[in-house]
Order: structure tokens, then sequence, then C-alpha cells
């Protein structure tokens, strides 16, 4: 007896697997976690992938891509939209990213699209992108709302925002973690701050100012690409001058970013504004404490219970924050207790996966 065949999905918005940024790994773990019921084509670019062909599960068609802006993300989108129209044949297209949209009505001339949001558009301005570009992606997501068959949103906040600012039906499906054992390492760095792409609305600056309003601690480790804006870049170095600070390109590795997790006594998280954070996921799937700004993102899933929060874009609050942290270790090693605990029973990817396999499968059969 034959097997069935399986339903075919492309995934277009990932640009490349591995993944080492937070969309990228939310769509990687839903194509590892659901590759045995669905046949999955990801569109990719040369910029973040060379791993091309029939992988692990899943296909990958990469584009040849010489640099990494917003024009080529455009041409990116347009060369999806062009092989998947006329060079194959597809049950469904996942589609990632609400800025997407311009291509939106063309992909439903042929297929039913599932858009994953990362993030809404429309009520905020994004300070790496200029008025024009953050004009365009407002548009974008206004399209992905009018032509997407289903939309889900990673962030219970924006699933709120689109159903009210747009009234169209969202549903809500978090980011998660895959289960890994930790093991004991000896703390090296005092404070660790993570981002894969470090600009503005990362808050690095903000830590940086606090440390140096609380400089008892030792060393601060950051991870993460700061190439992304020059200006900012800039006004980093000048923030670390004479703090103890270690600066690391972005790790790709996920071994050895959980070796530089694990030695580490406290994790910042100082964003301006986020979804839902991949990293801040991975942070508490270590047990690391998390002081975190009290954006509405993070504070609709972890509480003061399971995390400490201090007011978004105020770094006299954080440098008074790092003391109370500094000085009551025993309660934010329970606190990091509790939220992995919450982690672990609701947020890993077996369990989030299903409600993608539902939403698809519930498409493909209508």
């Amino acid at each position: 007896m034959q097997n069935e065949r399986k339903p075919k999905i492309a995934v277009i918005g990932l640009k490349g697997l591995p993944a080492f940024g937070g969309a990228a790994s939310v769509g990687e773990n839903i194509v590892y976690q659901l590759k045995d019921d669905f046949d999955f084509t990801v569109y990719s670019i040369s910029t973040h992938t060379s791993q091309g062909g029939v992988l692990n599960g899943y296909t990958q068609i990469i584009f040849s891509q010489k640099k990494v802006n917003g024009f080529a993300t455009f041409k990116y989108y347009l060369k999806s939209l062009f092989h998947s129209l006329f060079l194959a044949k597809y049950d469904l297209i996942h589609l990632h990213h609400s800025e997407s949209g311009f291509i939106t009505p063309f992909l439903r001339l042929k297929y039913k699209v599932v858009l994953t949001t990362h993030g809404a558009l429309s009520n905020k301005y994004d300070p790496k992108f200029n008025k024009i570009t953050n004009l365009f992606f407002r548009f974008s997501e206004r399209i992905n709302m009018i032509f997407a068959n289903k939309i889900i949103s990673v962030s219970k906040t924006d699933q709120q925002y689109f159903e009210v600012y747009y009234k169209r039906k969202c549903f809500y499906i978090p980011n998660g973690v895959t289960p890994f054992k930790i093991i004991d390492t000896e703390k090296e760095y005092d404070i660790l701050f993570i981002a894969a792409r470090i600009y503005e609305i990362k808050g690095l600056h903000i830590l940086l100012e606090a440390v140096r309003k609380y400089n008892t601690y030792s060393r601060l480790l950051v991870i993460g690409d700061l190439n992304q804006d020059k200006t900012y870049q800039q006004k980093i170095k000048e923030l670390s001058i004479g703090l103890n600070v270690e600066f690391l390109d972005l790790i790709k590795d996920r071994t050895l970013l959980s070796k530089y997790i694990l030695k580490s006594k406290l994790f910042v998280f100082p964003s301006l504004f986020e979804a839902m954070s991949m990293t801040l996921l991975e942070i508490i799937s270590h047990k690391v404490p998390v002081l975190s700004s009290d954006i509405e993102s993070v504070k609709c899933l972890f509480s003061e219970k399971e995390i400490t929060f201090f007011e978004v874009n105020n770094s006299d609050d954080l440098a008074e924050k790092l003391k109370f942290c500094n000085e009551n270790q025993p309660l934010i090693f329970q606190k990091s207790d509790n939220a992995y605990n919450k982690v672990m029973q609701y947020y890993t990817w077996d369990k989030i996966s299903i409600n993608y396999r539902n939403i698809f499968n519930e498409l493909i059969e209508t």
C-alpha cells in the first residue's frame, strides 16, 4: 500500500535555514515539528544560507543575492511570488511577516495563504528604516489583513490590536522553545544582552546607561550584530567607554550560544517594543534570571513571580533594578525556576505546532 501524498506547503519570509533570527527560528521549528505531516519548500536567499536542495525533511530553494537591505528583501518576495505561481504547485502558502502583503493578492490567484505576523507595523515606527519604508510596511500589512485566508500573531497584544484596528479575526499562537538538558556552569558574566540585530528598539543604550549609573557589575557580555545602524553603533561604542563590556558578533551555533547563556548570572531585556521574543524564551529555558522592560508583550506572558521588571526606556529605574537583582540573588533564581516551569508547561514547540497543523489542515481540506 502506497503512502498518501503529503500536502505541499511553500514557506515564504524566512530567508534561510538553519535560522539565526527570531522569525526564522519560529518558521524553522514549525517545519521541523510538522515535516512528517507536510511537504515543506522554504524559499531562501544566498546571504542567509548555502544549504539548498532536499535537506532534513524539507526542500530549500535559494535565490542568489549579494546584499542585505530593504530593496533586496523586496526582490526576494517578488522572486518567491514568481516561482510559486509559475514554476511550482502547492496546496498552501505559509507567509511570514506583515510587510509581505504586497505579494499576497497575487498569491491568492492560485493559493490559500496563512500569514504569521511577528509584530504589528501600523502602530509603531521602526527607526531602522526610513519614513517611506515604514509607510510601505504599513500599506503591506493592511493588504495582508485583507487578502490572507488566516492570520496568526505570535503576540497576544498584537492579536487584540489587529482584531480591533482591522476588524479581522486573528489567531494567537505564541512562540516556543525546544527543551534541552541544562548543564551547571560556572558564571563568568554578570549581565548578558543578546539580540540578533542590535539597533535602537533593542534598548542596549539604556542598559549601558544603567550599568554606568550602577557600576557594581564587573563583566557585561553583548552578543549580536551591531552593524545594522552605523549611527547607533557609534553611540554604543561611546557609551561603552570605561565599562567592562565584551562584544561578540551574532552567534549562529546554538551549542556555543548556550554555553555563553549558561555562563551568565542575569539576562537584561531592555527592548522598547517587541512582539514575542524568541530570545527571551530561550534564555528562560536555560534557567537564567531575567530583568525585562515592562512592555505589554512580556507582561502578558510573565508576572513578577517569574521575572523582574523595570520601566521601559528608563535607565534610572533599570539601574535600581540591577541593584535589586544583585542584592537578592536567591529571589531572582527562584523567579527563574518559576519562569522555566511555565515555559516548559505552555511554550514548547511540540505543543504549539499542533495549532499550526490544525490551521493548515483546515485550509487544505476546505
